[in-house]
C-alpha cells in the first residue's frame, strides 16, 4: 500500500512539472492554475485575475519568482485583453489542427486566437523563452508568430518594436484601461505616421504627448544602478527600423511599459526592495504635455522647477503664459529680418522636412522664403538613406522645449528692430551739420550737374528696361499692345501709395487701390525693393498675362518701371482674395455651398486653360487661396503670375534649385527635389479644395492642434469630428462652422 501511495506522488509531481515546463503541445493544452515557465524562471505564462476584476480570467505573461505573486505580479503581455473568460467556463489555451494558438471556453467559443494564417503542421509547439517572448514555432526553428510582434503596453530588452517597415503596419503600444484593468486603454504610443520622425504619444486620437525628433541621435542612456546602463536604441535594418533596449553586462531587468494615465515609463527590477523603480518618465506632470505653453511660447526644463517662457522676440499673450505668445515685431518680408539661434531645443511640432541639404542650403531654403519661420539641421547616422535633415517650419511654432537632454538648435527668424536716433545723438548731430550746411550748399551746385548725367543715364536705362520687355521673344507674335503707364499717374491715382488705399501685401510688396483719369478703378502691385522678386519674375508676369487671356485669369492693365520701382497695374476686383472670406469668422458665411461650388469651378477652369487649353503649358507654382481674387459676383480669377513657368512642346517635367513657393501648398517633390509638373499644381489644388470645404487654413493652430496640417486631419480621420463642425441650414445645405 505504500508503494501505491508513493508511486502516485511521483505520478502528480512528474504531471506538476510537465505542466510547469517551458513549452506546450498541441496534445497538452494550458488550463487555470497551470504555468508555462521559461527555462530560466524569469517569466510566466499562464491565468491571472486581476484585484477587483468579478473572476475575469486573462491569459498573460509576467516576471515570475517575485515575493507575492497574487499582488505583485508585474504583467508584461496579455492575450485576451478586451475579452476576458471566466473561470466557470473552464477555458484553456491550445494548439489548433490548423496551427493556430487558441484560447477557447469549455463550449468551444473562441474568445482569442494568433490567426496565423499558416499551414498545418503536427508538430507545432509553444514554447516561452527568457527574453519573456512566446514562440509558435516549428522544430526547425521556423517562427510561426510570436508575442514580440504584438505587444500590448510594453516593450521588453530583445523585442524589435516595430517603428518603419514597407509592408507591415508599425507597431503601437496600448495601455491598460485602468491600473488592475488590462483591457485596451485610452492612450498609445508609437512612431508618428506623418513624419516618420518623432516618437508620440496619443490619448484617443489626439497628441498627448511628443517623446523626440530624430536627429540622427541612436536613442538614450540611462543609468539603472551605480555601475550598468540601459540603453534606449533605434536600430536600422534595411527599410526596417526598430526601437530597442539594450542593457549593459551586469544591468538589473529593464523595460518600457506605457501605464493608464498616459506616462511612458523606463523601469528597471530593485532587488533590494523587490520592486520596479522608474528610471525616466515622460511626459513628466502637465509642462510634459503637448502644447502645453501655447503657440510660440516653450517649456524650460533647464531650471530648478519647469516653467512657460517666450521664444526670443516673442511677448506672452497674458499673465497666463500657457496661452502662448506673439511677436513683438511683425515679419515683414519687404523690411529686414534676421535668423537667432536657440540651443538646446526640443524643436517645435508641424515642420516640413526636407532631405539631403547641407547646413547653407537649409538655411538658404528658410531665408528665401517669406513664410518660413524658423528652421533646424542634423547630421544623420552614415547607416540612413539620407544623409542630413532640414527642418522648416512656416506659422506659428508649437510644442516646443528647452532642455539640457536635447543639444538641437533652432533657428528662428525675428524682424530686424526699427532704427531709432537716440536723442544725445542728434544733440551732437545739429551743430556739425549747422557748421556744414555752407561747404554743402556749395558742393550741392557741383553735384547737382553730376547727378543730371547719371539720371539721364538712368532714363536712358529704363528705356532699354522697357525694350527688353516688349522686344522678349514670348512676346512675339503678340497682337495686343503692350500697356505702359507712368509712374506718375500711378502716384496720383494711389494718392502717393496712401496707407489707406492699401489692399493688402504679400511676400514681393503691396497692393494698393487706385483710380486712373476716367474713373477707372485699377489695383497696383508695388514691388518692394527689397523683396525677392527681381526683374526676371517680373518680366515673368508680364509677358504671361499679356498672352493668357481667359475669365478666370486676373487681367493685366499695365506696368510700369521707374528707377528702382517695378509696378504692375491690374483689373480692381472688391472682394480682394478668397482668403479674406474663407478664413474670417465674420465673413465666411458668405460662402454658401453654391459659391463655394462656383469658386472651385472657376479655379479648376482657370487651371485646365493653363495647362491644356492656352497655346502654351503654364506651371503656376504658387496657387493657394491668397492668389484666388473674387470679383463682384464672386467669380474666382487665378493672380500673381510671378513665380509660373512655361513648358515648351513635349516638356512634361523640369527642375529647379531655387524652390519657391508657399509650404503646406507645395507638392513633396517640389519641396524635395525641385521638381515641377502640372502634377504640382494638381496637388496645390486639392490643398485649396480641402481649405475651401473645412473653412480651415492647411495648417490651423486652431482646429487641428494636433496634426502637422490639414492634409494629415483628413487623410487619418476622414470620419472624426470634422463632420462634427458642419451643420444643414436647410435651403443653402451644408456650410462649415
Amino acid at each position: 500500500m505504500g508503494m501505491i501511495c508513493l508511486t502516485i506522488f511521483i505520478l502528480l509531481l512528474l504531471i506538476c512539472f510537465c505542466q510547469s515546463e517551458d513549452q506546450l503541445t498541441r496534445a497538452r493544452p494550458l488550463s487555470p492554475g497551470n504555468l508555462l515557465i521559461s527555462k530560466d524562471a524569469v517569466f510566466a505564462l499562464g491565468f491571472f485575475s486581476p484585484p477587483g476584476s468579478n473572476g475575469s480570467l486573462y491569459v498573460g505573461i509576467w516576471f515570475h519568482g517575485v515575493p507575492d505573486p497574487e499582488r505583485s505580479r508585474t504583467i508584461v503581455w496579455v492575450a485576451n485583453r478586451d475579452n476576458p473568460a471566466t473561470a466557470v467556463s473552464s477555458p484553456k489555451l491550445t494548439i489548433s489542427n490548423s496551427s493556430d494558438l487558441v484560447l477557447s471556453d469549455s463550449k468551444g467559443q473562441t474568445l482569442w486566437t494568433t490567426q496565423n494564417n499558416f499551414s498545418v503542421h503536427d508538430d507545432v509547439f509553444l514554447v516561452l523563452l527568457d527574453t519573456g517572448n512566446l514562440v509558435l514555432q516549428l522544430p526547425n526553428s521556423t517562427v510561426i508568430w510570436q508575442s514580440f510582434d504584438h505587444p500590448t503596453n510594453t516593450i521588453l530588452p530583445g523585442m524589435e518594436f516595430l517603428l518603419i517597415h514597407g509592408a507591415r503596419a508599425a507597431a503601437r503600444l496600448k495601455s491598460w484601461r485602468g491600473p488592475d484593468d488590462p483591457s485596451t486603454g485610452d492612450f498609445s504610443f508609437g512612431l508618428d505616421p506623418i513624419s516618420n520622425l518623432q516618437l508620440v504619444i496619443w490619448h484617443g486620437a489626439k497628441l498627448y504627448c511628443r517623446i523626440s525628433v530624430w536627429n540622427g541621435v541612436l536613442g538614450g542612456m540611462y543609468p539603472s544602478s551605480p555601475s550598468s546602463m540601459v540603453y534606449q536604441t533605434i536600430v536600422n535594418k534595411g527599410d526596417e527600423f526598430y526601437l530597442e533596449i539594450v542593457l549593459s553586462g551586469g544591468s538589473p531587468y529593464s523595460w518600457i511599459m506605457l501605464d493608464h494615465t498616459g506616462n511612458m515609463k523606463l523601469l528597471t527590477w530593485d532587488s533590494n526592495s523587490s520592486s520596479s523603480i522608474v528610471i525616466s518618465e515622460r511626459p513628466k506632470g502637465s509642462y510634459g504635455l503637448y502644447d502645453s505653453c501655447g503657440p510660440n511660447g516653450y517649456c524650460d526644463f533647464t531650471g530648478t522647477v519647469p516653467a512657460c517662457q517666450c521664444l526670443e522676440g516673442f511677448k506672452a499673450i497674458s499673465p497666463n503664459s500657457s496661452r502662448g505668445c506673439q511677436r513683438m515685431e511683425p515679419l515683414q518680408c519687404s523690411k529686414g529680418n534676421h535668423f537667432v539661434a536657440m540651443p538646446e531645443m526640443r524643436v517645435p511640432d508641424k515642420f516640413v522636412l526636407l532631405r539631403n541639404r547641407s547646413f547653407e542650403q537649409c538655411a538658404a531654403e528658410c531665408s528665401q522664403n517669406c513664410s518660413c519661420t524658423a528652421y533646424a539641421y542634423a547630421n544623420l547616422s552614415s547607416a540612413m538613406d539620407d544623409k542630413s535633415r532640414c527642418l522648416v517650419w512656416t506659422g506659428e511654432l508649437v510644442d516646443t522645449w528647452k532642455s539640457s537632454n536635447y543639444g538641437e538648435t533652432l533657428y528662428l527668424r525675428l524682424a530686424d528692430p526699427p532704427v531709432k536716433m537716440k536723442t544725445n545723438t542728434v544733440k551732437i548731430a545739429l551743430p556739425v551739420i549747422a557748421c556744414l550746411l555752407l561747404p554743402v550748399g556749395i558742393a550741392l551746385v557741383c553735384i547737382c550737374k553730376f547727378k543730371a548725367g547719371k539720371w539721364r543715364k538712368k532714363e536712358i536705362q529704363n528705356k532699354l528696361m522697357l525694350g527688353y520687355l516688349t522686344a522678349s521673344s514670348e512676346l512675339e507674335d503678340t497682337n495686343a499692345e503692350f500697356p505702359f503707364v507712368s509712374f506718375d499717374d500711378i502716384v496720383a491715382a494711389t494718392d502717393n501709395f496712401s496707407d489707406s488705399n492699401m489692399l493688402g501685401r504679400g511676400g514681393f510688396g503691396k497692393v494698393y487701390k487706385g483710380m486712373l483719369e476716367g474713373g477707372k478703378e485699377v489695383a497696383v502691385k508695388r514691388l518692394s525693393q527689397g523683396s525677392g522678386q527681381g526683374i526676371d519674375e517680373f518680366r515673368n508676369e508680364v509677358v504671361l498675362l499679356v498672352k493668357l487671356q481667359h475669365r478666370n485669369l486676373v487681367r493685366l492693365l499695365g506696368c510700369c518701371i521707374h528707377e528702382e520701382e517695378k509696378l504692375l497695374i491690374y483689373e480692381y476686383l472688391p472682394n480682394k482674395s478668397l482668403d479674406a472670406f474663407l478664413f474670417d469668422t465674420s465673413r465666411k458665411h458668405v460662402l454658401d455651398w453654391p459659391t463655394r461650388f462656383k469658386i472651385v469651378k472657376g479655379v479648376a477652369r482657370g487651371l485646365l486653360y493653363l495647362h491644356q487649353d492656352s497655346r502654351l503649358t503654364i506651371i503656376h507654382r504658387d496657387l493657394k487661396a491668397s492668389n484666388i481674387l473674387l470679383d463682384t459676383e464672386m467669380a474666382p480669377k487665378i493672380s500673381d503670375f510671378g513665380m509660373a513657368r512655361i513648358f515648351g512642346g513635349n516638356q512634361q517635367l523640369a527642375n529647379t534649385t531655387r524652390v519657391v513657393g508657399t509650404y503646406g501648398y507645395m507638392s513633396p517633390e517640389y519641396v524635395t527635389r525641385g521638381a515641377f509638373s502640372v502634377k504640382s499644381d494638381t496637388y496645390s489644388f486639392g490643398v485649396l479644395l480641402l481649405e475651401i470645404v473645412s473653412g480651415l487654413k492647411i495648417i490651423s493652430t486652431k482646429f487641428i492642434t494636433d496634426f502637422p496640417n490639414l492634409i494629415a486631419y483628413i487623410y487619418i480621420f476622414p470620419d472624426m469630428e470634422i463632420m462634427g463642425r458642419w451643420k444643414f441650414n436647410g435651403i443653402g445645405g451644408l456650410i462649415s462652422c
